[in-house]
């Protein structure tokens, strides 16, 4: 509209000198890219995120602090233990640990070119248990090779059976008797294992005097399969009952180390006993592990109906109460 001369110019509109005055004003998000306000912006602004990652980012695809916990800060604790458990319950583990126990037996039964590793170790320990000439580590070295005779192994053995079947039984859980009769079966079936394969092979120790009559040999170290298969059903059955079971895990692995390192140190064993004791336990144990595995999903889907059966007939009876 044009104004004619002399006449005075009109007043502004209050609406649009509101509006110059909003946009002169800076926005509260500088620097941020222009939006609709009936769409979120892409790019959310960050607060210092070690990881770096954009907003909504999947978990799979989070980079975290650690490798083994993608996306998460911090690492919880435990979680470091996953893969290593992983690993040692894959397939090909008895497949290892029995090739491993067949070439040692061989090597054993025909006096084979491998015994040497026995005489190597046993002469570079006595050399060092020589030069540091330790009271305290000879002392800790026949403590820890004692915990691989039957007592203790096998009262501590029994007694994880008795506390698992109790723990059971207070969480009402199904096969509360197995952690019993799991505990007396690994009992009994050390000296079936462990006996025969002594006699057969009739080894000499490691002073090299020759068997008398009543003894059996060497190999393998009765001490340290009595050792890992009474700690390691021991943590097996424990472990069923908490949330967290590699604290027992790693407690029963460092038993079986010690137990077997003893040995050696003392001069009461061939390192390849040692490892043929490990290699005999390594494969009752991961049978075990397997079937202790299988055994809570059977029980669950067992007792699944009879409580979905429960449920029912609780609400069909609050509801005709009501």
């Amino acid at each position: 509209m044009l104004c004619e001369p002399g006449s005075a110019p009109p007043e502004p509109n209050p609406l649009d000198v509101m509006s110059e005055q909003m946009d002169s004003e800076p926005h509260p998000t500088v620097g941020m890219p222009a939006r609709d306000d009936n769409q979120a912006s892409a790019t959310a602004p960050t607060q210092d995120r070690s990881t770096a990652r954009p907003a909504q980012t999947p978990r799979g695809a989070r980079n975290g602090d650690h490798p083994s916990r993608p996306g998460a800060l911090p690492p919880a604790p435990g979680r470091l233990f996953a893969v290593p458990v992983r690993l040692l319950a894959a397939p090909v583990v008895p497949l290892l640990l029995g090739l491993l126990l067949a070439a040692v037996s061989w090597q054993v039964a025909v006096d084979g070119p491998l015994l040497g590793v026995d005489h190597t170790i046993r002469h570079g320990t006595a050399q060092l248990r020589t030069s540091l000439h330790s009271g305290p580590l000879d002392g800790l070295a026949h403590v820890l090779s004692d915990l691989g005779s039957t007592v203790p192994a096998i009262p501590v053995l029994l007694a994880a059976g008795v506390i698992a079947a109790w723990r059971l039984w207070r969480a009402d859980r199904p096969h509360r008797w197995v952690p019993l009769a799991v505990a007396a079966g690994a009992a009994v079936l050390i000296p079936l294992l462990v006996v025969p394969a002594k006699a057969w092979f009739a080894r000499p120790g490691p002073l090299g005097e020759p068997l008398k009559p009543h003894e059996w040999g060497w190999y393998p170290s009765g001490h340290t399969t009595t050792a890992a298969i009474s700690f390691g059903v021991a943590a097996l059955l424990l472990g069923r009952t908490v949330r967290r079971s590699w604290p027992f895990t790693a407690v029963a692995a460092l038993l079986w180390a010690g137990v077997g390192a003893g040995l050696v140190w003392c001069d009461y064993h061939w390192f390849l006993d040692v490892v043929g004791g490990w290699c005999l336990s390594g494969l009752v144990l991961w049978c075990l592990a397997r079937w202790l595995r299988w055994l809570p999903a059977r029980a669950g889907a067992a007792v699944e109906p009879s409580l979905r059966c429960r449920a029912g007939k609780g609400s069909r009876g609050s509801t005709q109460g009501s």
